[in-house]
């Protein structure tokens, strides 16, 4: 059953053509994921599909009789009414029974009116439906039902709008980034949701995790056309792949046919004779598909990282509190160079407050923050962008530097540093409002970079970025020298940088765990990371119930403090290859001793002296360090 068609859609914006003669439909049971760059009409489409935004060619078909349910990127609401309220205005099926049933009970007298409410009622299953909406919300972080819409920040109001969306059960849904704002045992909980067989769906997403499990089809909008592929995130990578080759090919042997076909045309016909029309029309459609030219430039992030000193930053007994809820409760941690730590954690436990109070933008209660003076912090936070609408791109680089020194040491203009970010000279002097989403992320990102960092804090910096660029924004952060924390929702990108977590567990609770996401959940998903837990609970439920919310002292550990490993991930990994390099290195004195003592010319003889006194230097060197490791097991 064919749920949506879309036939020779076309859409022109700032007198370019965002997509041109599109066409493509989804089936009943279809999960769609719409991937593809920035700036190249995701949103707009999505838009079109849902009847939101008029096409300028072509038509958009929705079965007739089926149910839409559209996630906006930045829903609207009354901001008057309360989220329990706002949630209970919709048109659903379910709400109409409801409101159907309340009207009923003004006139018991008219038994029809009441017969048809209770059998709507119970058609559409309204009786359980307040329980139904609380159960959503709260899977999606909302608890406070009586709070305004006018008071919520923006990821709130997408949850909430998420939440009406599954609440009313649609025949067709359409997400547009349902993982932002998500944390990451919301968006596992969404992902189990949205998996489920009889559900219909088309998204726009770059979580890669959620795309492989969610996902059953990829349509891709590159180069205002679209490609559609029959299989989940890795099969799509495989096919395109294989696209783009074939049509490398293409392109390359129209070219050479072309010149051909080119002299040809020039050449006049003989007397009485014409040139056959047939050719004529094929050369121009050869002619056409020879000067196609593909985008194939890419964000190139190549920035020069700060030198980094031997202290870089020692954070001791760190407490916070707002009111009675602890923040952070007696944290300590010194930072070695290299470190790649990742931060997890529901929704508004403090995640965002202790990345403030590193950088000294807020106060901790007690405790000590030291900061190495080597330290250029980039700090890349999920707040609203810091641009001015009326501001041109350009300005917003030049304001913080006219010149940029990049990696190799080279210094460019802040227009080539524009270019190195894919923004072409036309886009460079434009308005900044004008550009997606996306656009604005990679913007912010630019504006962190350019101050050559050697600490580098992003929090959700996936955030509207496209996969592309999510590929070269990894493998710049996978080559970068200096220390790096990370808050993200983005299990794949997680798993790809961090070696070890900062687990923020609730009740200032900050587990120091050593591994990354992926690691992190195969042990919260253990026998005994379960028992630890339902331990953990009760320790703090007997806490508040003792009216025991004053701060520890710090003599005193927290019941609930978890027994800390002393080795991080990366210090375990250097202990268990130091312990086979110093394995090889004994063998080999050992051989070297068994030649010195069989003899041999005096020249052999010295040298075998000298590769031994080496090698004893060297294992004396490494056996040190891996006592000293050893110690903090």
């Amino acid at each position: 059953m064919n749920y949506l068609s879309a036939e020779n859609i076309s859409k022109n914006y700032n007198e370019r053509w965002l997509f041109k003669g599109i066409n493509f439909g989804i089936l009943k049971g279809d999960k769609v994921a719409l991937v593809g760059q920035n700036g190249t009409g995701k949103t707009t489409l999505m838009n079109i599909l849902a009847g939101i935004i008029p096409a300028d060619e072509g038509t958009v078909s929705i079965r007739k009789g089926i149910s839409v349910g559209y996630l906006f990127q930045n829903p609207a609401f009354d901001e008057n009414l309360s989220v329990m309220d706002t949630l209970f205005s919709g048109e659903s099926p379910a709400n109409q029974a409801i409101k159907a049933y309340e009207k009923s009970l003004l006139h018991p007298e008219d038994m029809e009116q009441m017969s048809e409410a209770l059998e709507m009622m119970d058609k559409y299953q309204a009786w359980d439906y307040e329980s139904r909406v609380k159960q959503i919300l709260g899977k999606l972080g909302i608890h406070d039902f009586d709070r305004k819409i006018s008071a919520l920040s923006g990821g709130q109001r997408k949850r909430v709008a998420m939440a009406k969306v599954l609440i009313e059960e649609p025949d067709f849904m359409i997400f547009d980034e349902p993982t932002n704002h998500l944390d990451l045992e919301t968006i596992e909980w969404l992902e189990q949701t949205l998996s489920a067989q009889n559900i219909t769906l088309l998204l726009v997403t770059h979580d890669r995790y959620f795309l492989d499990r969610v996902c059953n089809n990829i349509v891709e909008l590159d180069n205002g056309s679209i490609y559609t592929y029959k299989g989940n995130y890795s099969y799509f990578l495989e096919k395109k792949a294989e696209r783009e080759a074939s049509e490398a090919a293409s392109i390359d042997k129209a070219k050479n046919t072309l010149r051909t076909e080119l002299e040809w045309m020039r050449r006049q016909p003989k007397a009485r004779g014409t040139k056959a029309q047939y050719r004529i029309d094929a050369f121009h459609e050869l002619k056409e598909k020879a000067s196609q030219t593909k985008d194939d430039s890419k964000v190139q992030l190549n920035v020069k990282m700060t030198r980094q000193g031997s202290k870089i930053l020692e954070i001791d007994d760190l407490c916070k509190s707002f009111g009675t809820q602890k923040v952070v409760d007696h944290f300590s941690y010194i930072f070695q160079r290299g470190d790649r730590v990742g931060i997890i954690g529901k929704n508004g436990i403090g995640k965002s407050t202790f990345l403030n109070m590193l950088t000294q933008n807020l106060k901790p209660d007690s405790g000590k923050i030291t900061t190495g003076e080597t330290v250029v912090y980039g700090y890349y936070t999920q707040g609203d962008l810091d641009f001015k609408p009326e501001d041109r791109v350009i300005d917003v680089i030049k304001e913080i530097a006219e010149v940029v020194t990049v990696g190799t040491g080279e210094t460019i203009s802040a227009s080539q540093f524009l270019t190195h970010f894919k923004f072409d000279p036309k886009v460079q002097y434009g308005m900044v409002e004008k550009l997606s989403g996306g656009e604005k992320r990679r913007l912010q990102l630019m504006k962190v970079l350019i101050k050559n960092p050697n600490f580098l804090i992003l929090d959700e910096p996936t955030n509207d970025l496209d996969i592309q660029t999510l590929n070269i924004l990894e493998d710049f952060l996978m080559a970068f020298g200096g220390c790096l924390m990370l808050v993200s929702h983005d299990r794949y990108f997680m798993d790809k940088l961090v070696e070890h977590l900062f687990v923020f567990e609730g009740n200032g609770v900050i587990r120091d765990f050593p591994g990354n996401y992926t690691d992190y959940r195969d042990w919260a998903d253990s026998p005994e990371a379960i028992a630890a837990g339902a331990t953990q609970a009760e320790e703090i439920k007997k806490s508040s119930a003792n009216n025991l919310s004053t701060t520890v002292s710090k003599t005193q550990e927290p019941v609930n403090q978890p027994v800390k490993k002393k080795l991080s991930f990366k210090e375990q990994k250097e202990y268990d290859d130091l312990g086979k390099a110093i394995e090889q290195l004994e063998a080999k004195k050992e051989g070297l001793t068994e030649q010195l003592n069989g003899g041999g010319s005096y020249e052999d003889l010295a040298n075998w002296a000298k590769e031994i006194e080496a090698i004893t230097n060297e294992l004396d060197e490494k056996e040190l360090r891996w006592l000293e490791l050893s110690e903090n097991m």
